[in-house]
């Protein structure tokens, strides 16, 4: 439980796929541990996503972005164009991952209509229900509802929504922990049933999301920072990716980066008074990587159902996309977590929903690492070009 995840997923990768090579016979059968780890993801996210979402609309206090309102704009706008990114980059480059259908999938929306349809009418359902069939709009929708309700609570309220969170967070945390075994499983079925072959599908898929995130830190940043300081911008792109993102690359957490970037706030001279609160808040909505790996995601999960999409309704996907990201701080495989949330805007029943998020546990060694090193960086630049303003 507390050896590194990373080298962890990495032995259980070589391990199925020797297992797979020596006995496909076995390989096969060890299957079924793959199978208990999805089945574990997909009863875990409805309760996460409710009770982190809650948590944290009712624990936010007003006023506490006062004066922060353009680094606050910057953080926001990074991340909806690194939706927006991925969901162009996904449509050029249709990308596939393996899953297994073992239900029927209904056909997805043909128009914006229809999605917007679809988001009204997930939304009035009866939470209970809601939660026992993983419909992420209405839980979102509920989570949103009752923790603006519960900003005005009693502070021992608002604590017990916090301990709540952990408690949930933990849960979490262990079911990511079985990761290594559940990827040996999945690793040794697909090999044994497909051969080495079967795993290209992955690459390609970690090969988008990677390149969507230098696009967006070389390319959509740079613009996004010079629209602010009116001059060259890269100077201060690759003292925040060289300072910060390095470490956050190996660290693999935003909230362990902060440190980091407090002390390279003050090293650019910032305005501590701004500083000392967008890097904390930046640690939890600044998160363009998740967007992106939420929204590439669940477009490969798209493309291989054969889904008819169109891409107005796609664009959907990047709000969406957005609004899971900024709650996908705090715990670990935040951002797959939130995947099924934006498999409902298309329909695609949480069984599938929770085999995507196994297939990005299957590509986090770089991607998570990747989100994080994007994510962490910006937090600083965005500061930086917002303090010019100032």
């Amino acid at each position: 439980m507390r050896g590194s995840l990373v080298k962890q997923i990495i032995i259980g990768m070589l391990l199925g796929g020797v297992l797979a090579w020596l006995s496909p016979e076995l390989g096969t059968q060890v299957g079924f541990l793959g199978d208990l780890f999805v089945s574990a993801l997909k009863s875990v996210a409805p309760v996460l996503v409710f009770i982190l979402v809650m948590s944290a609309v009712a624990g936010h206090t007003q006023g506490q972005k006062t004066g922060m309102s353009r680094v606050v704009a910057l953080y926001f706008t990074a991340t909806f164009a690194a939706a927006l990114l991925a969901v162009v980059a996904s449509f050029l480059f249709q990308v596939q991952i393996p899953l297994s259908l073992t239900e029927d999938v209904a056909q997805a929306p043909r128009s914006v209509l229809e999605v917007l349809y679809t988001l009204i009418l997930g939304v009035v359902d009866n939470p209970v229900s809601a939660l026992a069939r993983a419909n992420y709009l209405a839980i979102l929708a509920w989570a949103i509802l009752l923790g603006v309700s519960l900003r005005a609570a009693a502070p021992t309220t608002k604590q017990a929504l916090v301990d709540l969170s952990a408690a949930v967070s933990f849960v979490v945390r262990v079911v990511i922990r079985l990761a290594p075994i559940g990827i040996f499983g999945i690793v040794a079925d697909t090999v044994a049933s497909q051969g080495l072959a079967g795993l290209a599908p992955y690459a390609q898929v970690l090969g988008l999301l990677l390149a969507c995130m230098v696009i967006a830190a070389l390319v959509v940043n740079p613009i996004i920072v010079y629209s602010q300081i009116k001059r060259n911008p890269y100077p201060l792109v690759f003292t925040c990716l060289r300072e910060s993102g390095i470490t956050a690359f190996f660290t693999r957490s935003s909230a362990a980066n902060i440190p980091v970037n407090l002390a390279l706030a003050k090293k650019l001279k910032l305005n501590e008074d701004m500083y000392s609160i967008s890097i904390p808040l930046g640690a939890t909505i600044n998160m363009g990587g998740a967007a992106i790996t939420i929204s590439v995601l669940t477009l490969s999960a798209v493309h291989t159902l054969g889904l008819d999409v169109s891409f107005g309704s796609a664009l959907l996907l990047c709000f969406v996309a957005a609004v899971c990201a900024c709650g996908a701080s705090g715990v670990a495989g935040g951002s797959l977590l939130l995947i099924p949330l934006a498999c409902s805007l298309f329909q695609i029943p949480n069984e599938i929903a929770a085999q995507v998020v196994a297939a990005g546990l299957l590509i986090s060694v770089l991607q998570d690492s990747a989100e994080t090193a994007l994510n962490s960086s910006t937090d600083v630049l965005f500061t930086a070009a917002a303090s010019e303003r100032l």
